[in-house]
């Protein structure tokens, strides 16, 4: 990372409930010996931190708890959303479609709707 938003990292930490576990220091995380769990959720916070226009999420909250997973679906992206990002998140969730704004569905590598 190249000049840190402390402010912003430490709420998007708090966010994923990381603050305790980790930091950011000379750029730096200062613990990354997390669950997997966690560092995928560290990895989304690196992510988020980038700022880029498009974000592409493949089957992220697929082994996240069910805290994590509706924090995701129902805050996470929403938020992304209203920043003016785009976001395309891949599931096989049907609880969460209702947060799209639009569903592709595919069967075998084929789009059917």
């Amino acid at each position: 990372m190249e000049k840190p938003d402390q402010p912003l990292i430490k709420m998007l930490l708090k966010k994923m409930k990381l603050n305790h576990k980790t930091d950011v220091v000379d750029s730096c995380f200062t613990n990354i010996r997390l669950s997997t769990g966690q560092r995928k959720r560290l990895a989304l916070v690196t992510a988020i931190l980038q700022d880029k226009p498009i974000y592409i999420f493949d089957e992220w909250a697929a082994d996240q708890d069910m805290e994590f997973r509706n924090f995701y679906y129902e805050t996470l992206l929403k938020e992304l959303r209203n920043a003016g990002k785009t976001v395309i998140a891949v599931s096989h969730d049907d609880r969460y479609y209702h947060v799209a704004d639009r569903i592709i569905k595919m069967d075998y590598g084929q789009f059917v709707s």
